[in-house]
């Protein structure tokens, strides 16, 4: 259908009184019509063909709206994968530049100067509290944490040939056989070897994923020991007695 060029809501009926439409109001005046009677109903076929063109004219609006806007969806997904393409070229161009450069962009964490000392027991120790195994706190005081310190280049993997208690022999870590021998029973630390090793011993089973209600309960437990009224005594017994206790419970 050929498109409609002018808005007809503008058009103005034509006055078929005017002369140029005596012709045609002559061919419908008849016995049953007369002159006035015919310019009416030219009137009306006039008003009738404009008001059906009008409706064309609506739909062909509709038609060219909904036209007008799909174009604009297709330049807007256009656009959006145009900027997506570009975003994504300019990602890859960033990852690119890192991995040449990592040094370059390696993030410097906004941290004070360390006031703690680190705690790091040997190998040996982190692997059993990994296990959740039993460990004795004297690996945890001063002398357990220098003596780790000192050996910490020495391979706790390196296998050894070791002498066992039957009098056989068998390859073993060399950190089971060195801190074999230099092992100290929690019964045996002295009441101020024990209070430093608890805290750190705490630090390392947190560091080592261990359950928050089995570190409360450990925590709560050495408290106990160390505010207990047989602390406060200058009998060495009592302190034993302490000492003793929380090995056997720790156990």
């Amino acid at each position: 259908m050929p498109r409609i060029r002018n808005d007809p809501n503008l058009n103005i009926c034509p006055d078929y009184a005017a002369d140029v439409f005596e012709n045609i109001r002559a061919q419908l005046v008849n016995e049953n019509t007369t002159e006035a009677q015919a310019m009416q109903l030219l009137r009306n076929i006039w008003e009738a063909n404009n008001d059906a063109v009008k409706v064309l004219w609506q739909q062909q609006l509709d038609d060219d709206r909904e036209q007008r806007e799909h174009r604009e969806r297709l330049d807007e997904d256009e656009q959006e994968r145009l900027s997506q393409e570009r975003i994504d070229e300019e990602e890859a161009a960033r990852k690119e530049e890192k991995k040449k450069n990592k040094h370059k962009y390696t993030p410097i964490l906004e941290t004070g100067i360390p006031n703690e000392p680190a705690i790091t027991p040997c190998s040996y120790v982190l692997r059993k509290l990994d296990k959740g195994e039993y460990v004795e706190l004297c690996y945890f005081t001063n002398d357990g944490l220098d003596e780790a310190s000192i050996k910490k280049t020495i391979d706790d993997d390196a296998m050894i040939l070791s002498m066992l208690a039957d009098g056989s022999t068998a390859w073993v870590s060399s950190a089971s056989t060195r801190n074999a021998r230099s092992v100290v029973n929690d019964e045996d630390l002295p009441f101020e070897e024990f209070c430093q090793a608890c805290p750190r011993f705490l630090t390392a089973i947190g560091e080592a994923d261990w359950l928050e209600d089995r570190i409360r309960m450990m925590a709560r437990f050495w408290m106990n020991i160390q505010v207990h009224k047989y602390h406060s005594l200058r009998d060495p017994i009592a302190h034993k007695t302490l000492l003793t206790y929380q090995a056997e419970q720790q156990r």
